[in-house]
């Protein structure tokens, strides 16, 4: 199993808890580092991390993967369309693309929010969808204002698109909704309702 845009690790260890040789790749040096320090207890040494970019996996053979996930980063990553054709590349025949992901189509950075009608119900509030953006969005609000990571918007359809163009077929699609619950104050019913009716993940 490939972890792509693993982070620190944590999918990768719980993976290979469940049985899988795994492979972590991340980008930053840094986060590999925490990765390889983050290893649990007694763990199985079945989990291995390299430095590398998601569209460029030269260290891996063609056709030497069973499974990919990408989880919660894919709209953190600019060649979206060397990513999926190096995710082709290294996949091998039956194998499955998995990818985690902010819904685009609700969460939509710095074009959309929460918002209240005069009913006093809650919805969301989308105040733009189909153009393609680049954003900057502070890392530590209300802290440092300088220190920002980039992440962008596209449309559900550019990945679709993307996806066909590099071979795949999209075989499975969930989506999710948040968990967080309210439980108390004059909104937290109004609050639960809208959040099982709106899915922030798929």
């Amino acid at each position: 199993l490939l972890d792509l845009a693993c982070g620190q690790g944590y999918f990768s260890y719980a993976f290979a808890s469940k049985g899988a040789t795994v492979t972590g790749i991340d980008l930053s040096p840094e986060l590999i580092a925490l990765a390889k320090k983050n290893a649990p207890a007694g763990s199985r040494p079945a989990v291995s991390f390299q430095v590398a970019s998601s569209h460029d996996l030269g260290t891996l053979p063609d056709k030497s993967v069973d499974r990919i996930v990408v989880i919660l980063a894919i709209q953190n990553i600019d060649d979206v369309k060397g990513t999926f054709a190096e995710c082709a590349r290294v996949l091998a025949p039956g194998g499955s693309l998995h990818i985690v992901m902010n819904h685009p189509s609700f969460r939509v950075p710095k074009g959309s929010s929460w918002a209240w009608d005069k009913n006093g119900s809650q919805y969301r509030h989308i105040d733009k969808y189909l153009t393609e953006a680049k954003v900057k969005i502070q890392m530590r609000p209300g802290g440092d204002p300088d220190v920002v990571t980039v992440t962008f918007h596209r449309p559900l359809q550019f990945y679709v698109k993307m996806l066909a163009r590099s071979g795949f077929v999209v075989a499975d699609l969930e989506e999710w909704i948040s968990h967080k619950k309210s439980d108390s104050g004059p909104r937290a019913a109004e609050e639960n309702r809208s959040r099982k009716e709106i899915p922030m993940f798929m």
